[in-house]
């Protein structure tokens, strides 16, 4: 066993070796060093904004919490465990130079479970909340320096979005209690952000919500009671650090290379 990782550790060596080899001999043969051969092709080739490049975007987070006599506005959490996860993908196509179409699509799901204390009961009490958001947009961008590695974009989409929450407390070994929520979300908004490719088709961006229009429907059903119903508009301009979203992008397609 120790052998045959042994020769798959040099053949992996070796193709590397010969990879960097033939590229300073294509380099030299040019009459460039490898360094100066990639300056010129960013400087002269690399075009990422350009028209029928494909965009592709991911973002994922996780987040586990351990919850022991922590405090909330109407109950405190005497031990619980809160866990959620957030998914998004992202795609797009340059319909034009620095001018893209694209379509967002997020998941997320948050769990709780533990024993809380809601004056004046303790109870035992478990929350599931499901979610997702569709957000067709466009996207131009301008760029910063000379080879476009660095780039400021806007962003205008119209979000559409749906959660459902359903929550149990349990008191007293048998009584039960349900509430059953429902939220629809609609937003248009813009969202400026910088672009920035590390190498050639990976890039890292950072985005703000800067401005938008949100509708909002919250519905609340408690156990066998009438359904209540919220309705909620504002529009919103601020600048929050806190609310920067980070991801990595990938591009691909032609005019990646000429």
């Amino acid at each position: 066993m120790n052998k045959a990782i042994l020769l798959s550790l040099f053949l992996f060596l070796s193709l590397i070796s010969n990879a960097q080899n033939k590229m300073e001999l294509d380099s030299l043969e040019d009459g460039f060093t490898p360094y100066e051969l990639l300056s010129s092709y960013y400087d002269e080739s690399f075009k990422p904004f350009k028209k029928g490049k494909i965009y592709l975007g991911f973002a994922f987070s996780l987040e586990n919490k351990k919850l022991e006599n922590t405090n909330y506005l109407v109950q405190q959490v005497i031990d619980g465990d809160r866990s959620e996860f957030d998914l998004s993908l992202k795609g797009g196509y340059y319909t034009g130079d620095y001018g893209m179409v694209g379509l967002n699509v997020s998941y997320h799901h948050m769990q709780f479970e533990g024993t809380i204390f809601r004056s004046p009961d303790t109870l035992q009490s478990q929350s599931i909340s499901r979610g997702f958001e569709i957000t067709p947009n466009f996207r131009s961008s301008v760029p910063l320096t000379p080879n476009e590695r660095l780039s400021f974009y806007t962003l205008i989409g119209v979000t559409f979005g749906m959660d459902n929450t359903l929550s149990e407390d349990l008191k007293n070994v048998d009584e039960i209690s349900r509430v059953y929520e429902t939220d629809y979300n609609l937003r248009l908004g813009i969202s400026p952000g910088i672009t920035f490719f590390a190498m050639e088709n990976f890039a890292f961006e950072v985005q703000l919500n800067l401005l938008g229009y949100e509708l909002q429907v919250h519905q609340t059903r408690v156990d066998k009671m009438d359904e209540s119903k919220e309705i909620r508009q504002n529009v919103d301009f601020n600048i929050n650090i806190l609310s920067l979203q980070l991801g990595l992008a990938y591009y691909f397609g032609k005019g990646t290379k000429k």
